[in-house]
């Protein structure tokens, strides 16, 4: 009786954490399969690093200590082209299942926010998502999350 209690929660406790990675590195999959252009480069702890032509920087976040995902884009210029508004809202989309137009209209209102009056990082809350968007004098870099809680 006592055995099979331990195979119990040693099953329990060998197939609860790589759950969370297969999770997130099918979610990767994911977006290189639907995607155009994305590649799937290395894996770091909690992160993977993708890569695609609109974006000089671009990474999925997996279960942090207040998020349970992160999509981090960053555009090679200061004001990106609607092409790369579309890789967000698409790689958004498929990370956070939400429509891909409230995607896009989320990261176009939070990049379009930044300027002289709210200077150059500015964080919003859209359809539970948390975005922050930064600039720099090159660049433009948005990073979207969900809280564990929603």
């Amino acid at each position: 009786m006592l055995a099979a209690m331990l195979l119990a929660a040693l099953a329990l406790t060998a197939s609860g954490t790589p759950a969370r990675a297969d999770r997130c590195e099918d979610i990767a999959k994911e977006l290189k399969a639907q995607v155009d252009g994305v590649k799937i480069g290395i894996t770091t702890g909690k992160t993977i690093y993708l890569s695609h032509p609109l974006a000089r920087e671009f990474s999925l976040g997996c279960r942090g200590a207040n998020f349970s995902n992160e999509l981090y884009v960053k555009a090679d210029r200061r004001k990106p082209k609607p092409e790369f508004f579309q890789l967000v809202a698409s790689a958004g989309a498929i990370v956070f299942t939400i429509p891909k137009p409230d995607v896009l209209t989320g990261s176009t209102r939070c990049i379009s926010r930044m300027g002289l009056l709210r200077g150059d990082s500015v964080k919003m809350r859209f359809r539970r998502l948390n975005m922050e968007c930064t600039r720099t004098r090159n660049e433009a870099a948005i990073a979207i999350t969900r809280g564990k809680d929603e």
